[in-house]
């Protein structure tokens, strides 16, 4: 493989950032974008990759590919409606590392021979699925990466759910990277947690006043959850103060018992938190603690559709731990990290152990279950720094 498809297989949820000017679909985005300068700002904000439409129907022309490449070591996807080899060709001179191959517009003869020419100049190969026989298709061909595209290129719908789907199902040993619709936090967790290991987002990114800021935004770590939610006004701070995660303990001994699930806006996934047995639940994630002396466990783990996506490092019912971080520091996997978390010592928290999430709940609260907004809003930003 190359390193296109190494740079996308890096720890955690990768991201390509695509330079486009207009879309078919929604017309003018950012006429006067400049590639060269695109693609620097998009390697510092943390892309693992810049995809460069090169077609004129979205704007975009070969010299776009020749700029990014002049200023940019990082790899390059050349995007387009490709069928001969001449015009991978002329992507590698250009200086691509991969090209995108449309299985809607090729057969597998067709994308075979492509496949293997790309092989041969050098080049990985995106292989873009939308649906259910494109994926098998892609298999078969041995696609590594194989791109799954919420949009369905006749139409221009969008249909994240099918995405997702499609994701969930594709083999766990190739690189898999979410293409198209992702405009905010939480639909990146959710592809993320249905098996994407990267994101392709262009439109979103072309129309952001700061390109750079919007995709480090998106993919930034830790995820940040705002548990022990009982009242919809809480979850609404929370959102407003951009959290992502809304979590409501079922459990019957906490002093923080929610009602039950409460609805959460799209910008956040909600998290059911259940002490002793796993139960069906109307909720995004379930997070599972043990039951001991009448209580939660210490730790616990996260479920996502009944599959273990994260372990949570918590400390004693009750208790403090002076070896609490250094625990977390040393589990693998995607770690939580909670127990007695705040706006005073998250920073901290998140310098020393570099969790996939941070967990909090009372101490952001002026009485168990209300939360205090500005508590909240001060925990988010911290959390962030």
């Amino acid at each position: 493989m190359g390193r296109f498809r190494d740079a996308l297989a890096g720890p955690g949820v990768t991201a390509i950032a695509e330079v486009k000017r207009r879309s078919p679909s929604a017309g003018d985005l950012r006429p006067d974008a400049h590639p060269a300068e695109l693609a620097a700002s998009f390697a510092g904000a943390g892309a693992a990759a810049v995809s460069i439409l090169v077609d004129e129907r979205f704007a975009g022309s070969i010299d776009d590919l020749r700029a990014a490449r002049q200023a940019t070591e990082i790899p390059l996807l050349g995007k387009g409606f490709f069928r001969r080899v001449e015009d991978l060709e002329a992507l590698r001179a250009a200086g691509a590392d991969a090209v995108l191959l449309l299985l809607r517009d090729l057969d597998d003869r067709e994308a075979r021979a492509l496949m293997d020419a790309a092989r041969h100049l050098g080049l990985d190969s995106l292989v873009e699925a939308h649906d259910a026989d494109e994926l098998r298709r892609a298999v078969k061909l041995g696609a590594d990466p194989i791109g799954i595209n919420a949009r369905d290129l006749t139409s221009f719908e969008i249909d994240l759910r099918t995405q997702l789907e499609l994701v969930a199902g594709a083999p766990r040993d190739r690189v898999v990277v979410a293409e198209s619709g992702i405009s905010n936090r939480a639909q990146v967790l959710r592809a993320e947690l249905a098996g994407a290991d990267t994101i392709l987002v262009g439109s979103t990114l072309m129309r952001a006043p700061e390109p750079a800021v919007a995709l480090r935004h998106l993919v930034s770590r830790p995820v940040v959850k705002v548990c022990g939610l009982t009242r919809e006004e809480d979850v609404a701070a929370a959102a407003d103060a951009g959290a992502d995660l809304a979590g409501f303990i079922l459990a019957r001994e906490s002093p923080r018992r929610a009602p039950g699930v409460l609805p959460v806006p799209e910008t956040m996934l909600s998290v059911a938190v259940l002490v002793g047995e796993l139960e069906p639940a109307d909720a995004d994630l379930v997070q599972l603690y043990g039951r001991v002396d009448g209580h939660r466990s210490r730790d616990g783990v996260v479920f996502h559709r009944g599959e273990q996506v994260a372990s949570v490092v918590d400390l004693p019912w009750q208790e403090r731990d002076p070896t609490h971080l250094e625990r977390a520091r040393r589990a693998s996997g995607r770690v939580v990290l909670a127990g007695r978390l705040g706006p005073e010592n998250v920073g901290e928290a998140v310098e020393a152990v570099r969790p996939w999430a941070v967990d909090a709940a009372s101490q952001l609260e002026s009485a168990p279950g209300v939360k205090d907004h500005e508590r909240v809003r001060a925990f988010v930003r911290a959390a962030r720094c």
